[in-house]
């Protein structure tokens, strides 16, 4: 047990989460904004007011940014760094999803539900990238079980609800009031299901609330002193107003996060109905029926939560695939103990194996479509699409794919264990290496790294940069310069109209204003991303030189005749 201990704690988390950090650059918009956020701050030695492309970004809280302003700090600004705070938080999610399958059942549920989250797929993406929502999950999720464990402790145990009220605030500080909201919703409803509405009020001991209010205050109080709007901003237009409305033009439907949570616990899902219908006798003893509830609980009103929401992104579920671990965790431990004899004879084995089958096709489909879809072009000299290279990458993922469609059942028939340990390493490998042909497809597309790198070599000295129509702040983090935007504010408004008149017209321009400054000065350089845009400067600027090119984003030299 200690060796699979040290395996699923400690080994394979360190491979999928840690060990691979800096093989992909970072993609835009997230990973370069919070990046260029903490950058800024380390620069400007201004830590209280969130500054992104030089001006004020009061969107989220802090911790996030000051984590990784420290470690860029310790470790120098690279993509390692930039991801380490969600790599760790994610790692943090894996332990405490073996403490709680611990507690539930025993130690070996705890390892097969830590196991089997750290290779669901959706927490394996979100815990490689530097967005917010794998720290909140790692805190709100800390603090609903701290809460749960208070209770379940006749309230004797003070020091888990001053961990619900500590953790809830550091989840506040990583996303907002979600983190609050939350662990306590979570755990009142759970109470209130079993009709305990007395306890209710346990849960707010004068103690906690100041230990709260001791934690998250200083900074609110700080960044209001510095940005008089900051109240109205943060909690009216950021918190009800972005759930309650489509100010951000996102009207997805109410079943939008079903199939996300479906495809987030692959491959483990579609092991599900084989060790269902293959059940054991014992299978009944996975978890007990309040602890069900309780997760139960925590799935659904968070599910339910999002699902109500006017805006909805992927990331947002984040926090229910602890709880979803446990419950697999609960069921395969059992499992996977079964008695091979014990199956039934004559039994239908294709009807349990086809999602398995279906799940490794979808992946082979996925890995071998890219080329077809991206025909290899060669632009400024760049070849976008290396075929050869692709098939290289790809070849042993399809290998383990069809591995593990069988491979599982040989290894319990041959030696009558291993089943879920071939899956799991299976799935761990396929996931590490998986990595590098994502990598491979992404890069030109979706990271500003390789115009970084073109900007570095062709862009003369002393000479500034424009963004026409497009906002890569990876530009302005790799290459540590502040790039003029042009029609392309967005989510900059608020910020930017808090600046003095003459920089908000210095760095924030409309094309007709870009146009005026190019006859004006004679020669610009900027960089634009695709080609309709391209076109639509050829159409006002009498001569232009493509100085570096990848298909997808373009490094121009703009001369007025």
């Amino acid at each position: 047990m200690a060796i699979k201990k040290k395996v699923a704690l400690f080994f394979i988390p360190l491979i999928l989460y840690m060990s691979l950090l800096s093989f992909m650059p970072l993609m835009e918009p997230d990973e370069a904004r919070y990046s260029s956020i903490s950058s800024f701050m380390n620069s400007s030695g201004d830590y209280v007011t969130p500054r992104l492309d030089h001006v004020v970004y009061l969107e989220k809280p802090p911790l996030c940014y000051w984590a990784t302003a420290l470690l860029f700090r310790i470790f120098g600004e690279n993509e390692f760094s930039s991801r380490l705070f969600v790599a760790l938080c994610a790692w943090g999610c894996v332990i405490l999803v073996f403490k709680m399958g611990k507690y539930f059942q025993d130690e070996r549920t705890g390892l097969y539900s830590a196991a089997i989250f750290s290779t669901f797929l959706f927490p394996f993406v979100m815990g490689r990238i530097n967005i917010l929502d794998m720290p909140l999950t790692f805190f709100v999720c800390l603090a609903t079980w701290s809460g749960y464990r208070y209770v379940s402790s006749g309230y004797r145990e003070k020091g888990w609800i001053y961990l619900l009220y500590v953790a809830s605030a550091l989840a506040f500080l990583a996303k907002g009031l979600i983190g609050v909201v939350f662990p306590f919703t979570i755990i009142v409803l759970w109470l209130l299901s079993y009709r305990r509405y007395g306890e209710v009020l346990k849960l707010f001991p004068p103690v906690g609330i100041a230990l709260f209010l001791l934690l998250s205050c200083p900074w609110l109080i700080l960044v209001q002193r510095a940005n008089p709007d900051f109240f109205h901003f943060f909690f009216i237009q950021e918190h009800f107003l972005r759930y309650t409305t489509t100010m951000h033009h996102r009207n997805e439907p109410f079943w939008y996060f079903i199939p996300i949570v479906i495809l987030g616990t692959l491959p483990w899902a579609a092991f599900l109905y084989k060790a269902m219908r293959e059940k054991s006798p014992n299978m009944t003893r996975s978890l007990k029926t309040t602890d069900r509830r309780f997760l139960l609980v925590w799935i659904f009103f968070i599910l339910g939560f999002f699902s109500l929401s006017s805006s909805k992104l992927v990331p947002y579920i984040a926090p229910v695939f602890l709880p979803i671990a446990v419950l697999f965790g609960g069921l395969f431990s059992v499992y996977d103990t079964r008695d091979i004899q014990t199956e039934k004879a004559g039994y239908n084995k294709f009807l349990c194996h086809l999602p398995i089958i279906l799940q490794s096709l979808l992946f082979i489909v996925l890995l071998v479509v890219p080329p077809f879809i991206k025909k290899p072009r060669i632009e400024g000299g760049l070849i976008i699409m290396h075929p050869e290279k692709w098939w290289l990458l790809v070849a042993p993922l399809i290998l383990l794919q069809m591995l593990i469609i069988f491979l599982p059942d040989v290894v319990k028939r041959r030696w009558h264990r291993g089943w879920f340990a071939t899956i799991y390493i299976l799935t761990a490998f396929f996931l590490a290496l998986s990595v590098f042909p994502v990598s491979e497809f992404l890069t030109p597309y979706k990271s500003a790294y390789p115009v970084a790198c073109a900007i570095n070599t062709l862009l003369p000295q002393h000479q500034k940069l424009y963004q026409y129509k497009i906002s890569l702040y990876g530009v302005d983090f790799y290459n540590k310069i502040r790039t003029p935007l042009v029609d392309d504010i967005g989510e900059l408004s608020f910020g930017s109209g808090t600046l003095p008149r003459e920089e908000k017209k210095q760095y924030f321009l409309s094309s007709e204003e870009f146009y005026k400054l190019c006859c004006e000065k004679g020669e610009i350089y900027c960089i634009t991303q695709y080609k309709d845009r391209l076109e639509e400067l050829k159409k006002h600027i009498s001569h232009i030189d493509i100085l570096w090119s990848n298909g997808i984003y373009y490094f121009l030299r703009l001369t007025a005749s």
